[in-house]
């Protein structure tokens, strides 16, 4: 019988907090803030809403946790190299998202915003992949070093089987947390539909407002991180509120956050699944 060996709730603990890291901490507010104006449909039921936050939260949290674990193997030996020389992939992402909100807020609409069409949803899924990809980017220089000694290096101290279920658990951290919060947003829409609906002309601009701050301080945050220039009060504020978020998930601990995040999943898949129920 394989035993199996490790400190496997820390691993999970570090999944979620990889959501919530320094460099990439803006990027999750302004997921949701997005999520949020994509789905603002007068058509759309209960269900479809939650389904909806179920299937882009996945697909953020694929891309995101897909392009660490892909990194982490390639990187075993070279993660100091890598850590270094992502900075500079991480500020082409800011860049990217401060054109992205300026084109925004001139009327442009990406097609990760397209109505509730089957095509244009598999299109939507597919670039909140790629959008979980760019979190990733712009995380990786501050969450590298913690997955490659942390999460693979159990592969080495504890075996392959123990090593694998940590690489999982760190995983599920992360998406679970993505997921659990996309979730809970679609539940508070449905609650404020009302509200939602008289604030839908201005979604757009406020999701372009988002974009584009996020990609100013990503640029910045980064800027600073390759000219050695240091934090100013900016980022201070944004390091020290993300130092509480984190502290705040550590003080709750991995199995009741893991009991928290299956509650709200379970109670989405509920929802979706009642409507099914009754017509049969």
């Amino acid at each position: 019988m394989i035993a199996l060996e490790g400190d496997f709730a820390y691993n999970f603990i570090l999944g979620v907090m990889s959501a919530v890291n320094p460099c990439g901490f803006v990027l999750l507010p302004t997921y949701l803030i997005y999520f949020l104006g994509m789905e603002l449909h007068p058509t759309a039921t209960r269900a479809s809403t939650l389904q909806r936050g179920l299937m882009v939260g996945s697909a953020v949290s694929s891309g995101f946790v897909g392009l660490f674990l892909i990194v982490g193997v390639i990187t075993q030996s070279f993660t100091t190299a890598v850590r270094d020389n992502s900075k500079y992939l991480a500020f082409v992402v800011g860049l990217g998202l401060v054109a992205m909100g300026v084109l925004m807020l001139t009327g442009w609409k990406p097609r990760i915003a397209q109505p509730n069409v089957s095509v244009q949803r598999e299109r939507t899924l597919r670039n909140m992949f790629l959008f979980g990809i760019a979190y990733a980017v712009a995380s990786i220089g501050c969450t590298i070093g913690f997955v490659t000694s942390a999460v693979f290096g159990s592969v080495g101290r504890h075996g392959f089987v123990s090593g694998v279920f940590s690489i999982v658990l760190y995983g599920l951290g992360m998406a679970s947390l993505v997921v659990a919060l996309t979730v809970a947003l679609a539940f508070a829409q449905i609650g404020i539909v009302t509200f939602l609906k008289k604030s839908f002309r201005f979604f757009d601009r406020i999701s372009a407002v988002f974009v584009l701050l996020t990609g100013l301080y990503l640029t910045w945050y980064w800027y600073a991180a390759i000219t050695e220039r240091g934090s100013d009060g900016v980022t201070r504020r944004v390091d020290s509120l993300q130092s509480s978020v984190v502290n705040f998930l550590s003080d709750i601990g991995a199995v009741t956050l893991g009991i928290i995040f299956v509650a709200v999943i379970a109670l989405a898949l509920w929802f979706i699944r009642r409507p099914t129920q009754r017509q049969s």
